[in-house]
């Protein structure tokens, strides 16, 4: 299976999308989204900021976990990664967005 991208409505009736890689694990989440086009508009900004390492801001969690968050050219979070429990398996998931963020089908799910 190829990484995609889910467009779906939360309990709220907001917008949201996940990225999902090949073997179905969420690697990112979006905000909530009043408008579909605000949505896909995100998911557009993924596409064109995963490819660069240097959007991407690595972070620990008060919890002792691990996460990141991508970042459009404009310092806004388009995307936030689950919880790791190792560097090494935060650093995997970036990796994974990289290279499955452009080239991911999406999933309209609404």
């Amino acid at each position: 299976m190829a990484a995609k991208f889910e467009v779906y409505k939360d309990k709220a009736g907001e917008y949201r999308f996940r990225l999902k890689a090949g073997n179905g694990e969420n690697i990112l989440a979006s905000e909530g989204y009043k408008a579909k086009a605000g949505c896909t508009n995100g998911i557009d900004s993924v596409k064109k900021h995963a490819p660069d390492s240097a959007n991407y801001e690595k972070k620990d969690t008060s919890a002792g976990k691990y996460m990141f968050n991508l970042k459009a050219s404009n310092n806004q979070v388009i995307g936030t990664s689950q919880s790791y429990t190792s560097a090494s398996g935060r650093d995997n998931g970036v990796e994974s967005v990289m290279k499955n963020a452009p080239s991911a089908i999406v999933d309209d799910q609404t």
